[in-house]
């Protein structure tokens, strides 16, 4: 089993979203997978420009000259195809939802119905039919994930696949916290999404107990997004008290 993370995120490998993606990968290698992570932020990708000659003219492929066409050679030989971002704005960052509109030649111009009666296009490629989402932000509460939940059920649906995995992480500055109090429980952390890692590669799903674990809090007490709150604050106070604020400071 292939399975390839998109890691939209501008920090790549130095952001919260990659400590996630890196230990969801871990799990799955160990039960045998293979797993590649593939930083978008790394990548010359042109933005879609809507001209339709990856279905016209030459079906399949796109005008643009980048590295989107060794990225969709990644992506349809993939069993498994993990969507990785921070949230930006409640929806993925520019970088994601660039490399995504440019993921069109994977489709086929024809149309058909789905099962519930709605328009698509159809596939033009065999795989991959399943899709896994992994997501962090900064603020504290699990509610700030809405847009996703259902953006990326309608991506796969358009892609004539299903979402098997979603692994969202509200408080995700703390994963890369060093302050020391912190690190058992991002070590915690890590090993449960290891463990959801193992499980979609083994069983193509996670299950209702390991999802309700990775909803809880990052840091199990009972005020954590009050306590996340004031400590933020306290972090903006803190950067916004060094800099010079006079007039004509620089």
């Amino acid at each position: 089993m292939k399975i390839t993370v998109f890691n939209g995120s501008p920090k790549a490998d130095r952001g919260n979203t990659h400590v996630i993606a890196e230990a969801f990968l871990e799990g799955a290698r160990e039960a045998g997978a293979e797993g590649e992570t593939v930083f978008i932020a790394k990548k010359k990708i042109k933005p879609c420009t809507g001209c339709y000659t990856c279905w016209m003219k030459t079906p399949g492929k796109c005008a643009h000259q980048d590295d989107m066409e060794e990225l969709i050679g990644k992506f349809i030989s993939s069993d498994i195809v993990v969507f990785a971002t921070p949230l930006y704005v409640d929806n993925v960052t520019g970088l994601m939802k660039n490399f995504m509109d440019r993921l069109i030649p994977i489709a086929d111009p024809h149309w058909e119905r789905d099962e519930n009666g709605e328009s698509r296009h159809l596939r033009r490629y065999e795989k991959p039919t399943r899709f896994a989402v992994i997501s962090n932000c900064g603020f504290p509460e699990q509610s700030h994930f809405q847009v996703l939940r259902l953006y990326f059920r309608r991506v796969a649906r358009n892609l004539s696949g299903a979402v098997i995995a979603e692994i969202y992480r509200g408080g995700g500055a703390i994963l890369t916290s060093s302050e020391p109090s912190l690190k058992p429980f991002i070590e915690s952390y890590r090993q449960l999404v290891r463990k959801a890692g193992k499980e979609v590669a083994e069983r193509l799903a996670l299950s209702a107990e390991t999802t309700a674990q990775l909803e809880r809090p990052l840091v199990p007490v009972g005020n954590f997004a009050d306590e996340y709150m004031r400590r933020a604050n306290e972090r903006c106070d803190e950067i916004l008290s060094k800099l010079d604020t006079k007039p004509g400071g620089k």
